[in-house]
Order: C-alpha cells, then sequence, then structure tokens
C-alpha cells in the first residue's frame, strides 16, 4: 500500500530530480557523455537594450543546454516596437550561442497571441501545438537549426 501526499517539499524534491538525473543517465548513452562536461549545465545567456535614456527598451533571457540555445523570455518595449529590436536581440542570442557556446539549435515557446509569426519570420519551425494551454490560448514551440559559426539559418537535408 502507498500513501500519496500533496505538498511541497524541498528535500523530496531535491531527491527526486538526481533519482531522475541517475535513472536517465543510467538508460541514455548521450547522457552519459555529458555527464561531467561543460556542456552538462545550463549556462544563462541574456541579452539586454537600452533606449538613449538608459531605460530597458527591450530583452531576451534564456540558457543554453548541451547544444541547444532556449528561449525563455523576449521583450520589447512597446514604444520601440516595429523598430527591429526583438530581431536584433534575437539575432545577437543565437550568435552567442552558436559562435561562443557551439550550439546547433534553438527553441522556444510562445502563445498565439504572442510571436509565432516572428519567430516563423526567423526561420523558426512550429513541431509542437497545444490547444487550450491554457484554456483559450494556444501555445507553440518552435525550434531552428543554427550555424555553429554564425549562428544564421542551415537548410535542412534531403
Amino acid at each position: 500500500m502507498f500513501r500519496l501526499e500533496a505538498e511541497v517539499d524541498k528535500a523530496r524534491r531535491d531527491l527526486l530530480r538526481r533519482r531522475l538525473r541517475d535513472a536517465d543517465t543510467a538508460a541514455s548513452p548521450v547522457l552519459r557523455a555529458l555527464r561531467g562536461t561543460p556542456q552538462e549545465r545550463e549556462s544563462p545567456l541574456h541579452v539586454w537594450a537600452s533606449d538613449p535614456a538608459g531605460d530597458l527598451a527591450g530583452g531576451l533571457v534564456g540558457h543554453t543546454w548541451t547544444a541547444w540555445l532556449h528561449v525563455t523570455y523576449l521583450w520589447v518595449d512597446e514604444r520601440h516596437r516595429g523598430a527591429g529590436l526583438g530581431s536584433r536581440l534575437l539575432r545577437e542570442a543565437e550568435r552567442l550561442a552558436a559562435g561562443g557556446r557551439g550550439c546547433t539549435a534553438a527553441r522556444v515557446e510562445t502563445w498565439d497571441f504572442q510571436a509565432p509569426r516572428f519567430y516563423r519570420r526567423h526561420g523558426y519551425e512550429v513541431v509542437c501545438v497545444i490547444p487550450d494551454y491554457p484554456p483559450g490560448i494556444t501555445e507553440y514551440t518552435l525550434v531552428k537549426r543554427l550555424e555553429p559559426e554564425t549562428g544564421t539559418r542551415r537548410a535542412h537535408p534531403g
């Protein structure tokens, strides 16, 4: 018989994470090969833009892990939208990830009212659509292949 509990417990959460990591490492030669390498850990990647007054005009918050850039947040102040700032922030993050960190791909999640068209214009492809997440909204996951040296889009083979 098992007893189920629903509570926030940091110690058990950390134990569960360690046990899952150990089980995943044992089951996957790819994850086993990552252990102990610099790519094993997530590394923050942030790009900020300030306007002439020094106020935050926009920014991108993400991280790199293995050979992937994960864009977590990309925001541009309403006063600066339409001026190409979002594109500049995204291109710079891709350049930093591909050039200095060896990333070969990028991913992002966005909602239907946010920026799926923006990411498609920048070479991202939809790989997942989750309707009603949250209810009434559709979430998209998009990915893009990056050139290791330049951060530009690489054509898909064949």
